[in-house]
């Protein structure tokens, strides 16, 4: 009894160890630290007095299980801070139960940890989110309008991803909901492919129906707080900005990324008057999260806004409407690229 007692309370508490070192170092909350640290304390004290007995008994060189080979086991070479993250979790939550079964631990302390890991897999779905729009510079907005087939206009947008857009937000004012998720299902298998991020705009539940990143909502859809109650936490959700209140009260409801313009006049727009410069420089000194310049960004405009220091950009016409579409994106890609040196030295 007491070697089965002895080797769960070491296997409890490392994994104890391993998640509360990630919530310290990896997610900075001193909250959920502290919770698993309380935990983890409450554990080794409640066999304290068993100490010595525990230590005796145990026998690790004649333990059969020892070898026994773990066919799931993660590879420490390979395993990501999310299945460290699962993998302990799981190992502790085990060896609560048998500290119960065996030790008569009281079940507070596994049923405060189901609670912790629900609570530590959101702030994962969030980390990741930025992790995601972390390196991704260059934003494709889709607009099929001028096309003469849905042929002509995929085949395009696939070759913008395969030449190297980041992002691709389906934007289709002008087609009807079954067009736009027949697109939306093309799109997202080259996205997945090729390692960019899938938006689509305004629409929540073609989002869902073709299983995009995210959506781009504009000041004049439904507000954050709603989408967000609608997508969960998993989702990316930006929003479309024109002066700094806007940014301002994106980044209170908990946009993970904001559109900033249009900077320049756009036909996209043509009846919205353009932030222009003045709004870029402001975004570029007081936005904490990732955000793209957008409205008539081109090869010969974005030397003018990456100066201003904007490191991210959104373009329809620049890469829908060129005539050499996988040079047009590593120009753009290349300019981003020499702009975001220039600003780290």
């Amino acid at each position: 009894m007491n070697r089965i007692i002895d080797a769960n309370l070491n296997r409890a508490t490392e994994a104890l160890r391993v998640l509360e070192e990630i919530a310290r170092f990896y997610f900075d909350d001193k909250v959920l630290s502290q919770e698993l640290k309380v935990i983890r304390h409450g554990v080794c004290n409640f066999f304290d007095n068993k100490y010595d007995e525990l230590l005796f008994s145990r026998n690790t060189q004649n333990d059969v299980g020892a070898n026994i080979e773990n066919p799931t086991k993660l590879s420490r070479q390979n395993a990501s801070i999310e299945q460290i993250f699962r993998s302990n979790f799981k190992r502790l939550e085990q060896a609560l139960r048998v500290l119960s079964e065996y030790g008569n631990l009281c079940d507070d302390f596994r049923y405060k940890i189901y609670t912790i890991e629900k609570k530590m897999n959101e702030r994962f779905k969030m980390v990741i989110k930025k992790y995601l729009l972390k390196d991704k510079n260059l934003y494709l907005v889709t607009n099929s309008d001028n096309f003469s087939s849905d042929e002509e206009f995929l085949d395009k947008v696939a070759l913008a991803i395969k030449s190297g857009v980041d992002i691709v937000q389906l934007r289709e004012k002008n087609k009807p909901a079954s067009k736009i998720i027949e697109y939306g299902k093309v799109i997202r298998q080259l996205c997945s492919e090729y390692g960019a991020i899938f938006i689509v705009n305004d629409r929540i539940d073609i989002a869902q129906i073709v299983k995009a990143d995210g959506v781009h909502l504009g000041q004049d859809d439904v507000d954050i707080k709603h989408a967000r109650e609608i997508l969960g936490e998993k989702m990316i959700i930006g929003i479309s900005t024109h002066k700094p209140s806007d940014a301002i009260e994106a980044v209170r409801a908990g946009a993970d990324y904001i559109g900033v313009g249009p900077v320049y006049k756009t036909p996209t727009k043509p009846n919205r008057e353009p932030a222009g410069l003045d709004y870029l420089r402001w975004a570029v000194e007081n936005v904490s999260i990732p955000f793209y310049a957008i409205g008539s960004i081109d090869e010969n405009t974005i030397d003018e806004v990456t100066s201003c220091g904007a490191k991210r950009v959104a373009l329809v016409r620049a890469i829908m409407y060129s005539k050499d579409v996988a040079t047009t994106v590593k120009t753009l890609k290349n300019k981003l690229s020499f702009s975001l040196r220039n600003f780290l030295h």
